[in-house]
């Protein structure tokens, strides 16, 4: 086993681990509150995945010559704008569900097959960056995942509360009265500053 070798293990370690935060978010929702809009852009959490799963496809399929063929995808040339962020419906969340792990079998296949500085080509990238390596790609996707778990871990703790890093959580173990009582403090601190 090579460095490289580790080096590869290491990062799609982290692109699943993140992978796997993302997923995490919509166990145990229904339908409804895995849609639900909650932001004033309709960010929701089932459409998060819906996401992440389509940009996955395009940089471990296309970029290196590995298309990945499914029903699911989204086709960016003929869909309406935004179609990756939310579900319609006729797709359940088991479907987007399964469409991700579709994709991550297959964006593992390319992570196998290739070396760490094979070169693909996104042509939606400015040209002095557009032919990147592997690598490069996979600190792209960890980075893409880890922001959208984020964004998934805020709309999780909106929904129900649930909070926390594959069911860990580095926050305090506390009841819902200590924590509207630790909100009002820093409601009261904010307050203190002209708007």
């Amino acid at each position: 086993m090579t460095d490289r070798d580790d080096e590869k293990r290491t990062l799609a370690r982290y692109l699943q681990r993140e992978r796997d935060v993302l997923l995490w978010k919509l166990e145990g929702l229904g339908e409804r509150a895995a849609r639900l809009p909650m932001t004033p852009t309709g960010t929701n959490l089932l459409g998060l995945v819906k996401h992440v799963a389509n940009v996955e496809a395009g940089y471990l399929g296309d970029v290196f010559g590995r298309p990945f063929d499914d029903p699911a995808l989204v086709d960016f040339a003929t869909a309406e704008d935004g179609a990756d962020m939310w579900a319609a419906a006729a797709e359940s969340t088991g479907d987007v569900i399964a469409f991700y792990r579709r994709v991550q079998a297959h964006g593992d296949a390319t992570i196998e097959a290739l070396e760490l500085d094979a070169r693909g080509t996104v042509p939606w990238w400015p040209e002095e960056r557009r032919h990147p390596t592997l690598h490069t790609v996979l600190v792209h996707l960890i980075q893409e995942c880890a922001r959208h778990a984020g964004h998934a871990d805020i709309l999780r703790e909106l929904i129900d509360g649930q909070v926390g890093d594959l069911r860990t959580s580095d926050l305090p173990a506390a009841d819902a009265e200590v924590w509207l009582a630790f909100r009002a403090k820093l409601q009261a601190v904010a307050e203190s500053f002209p708007a």
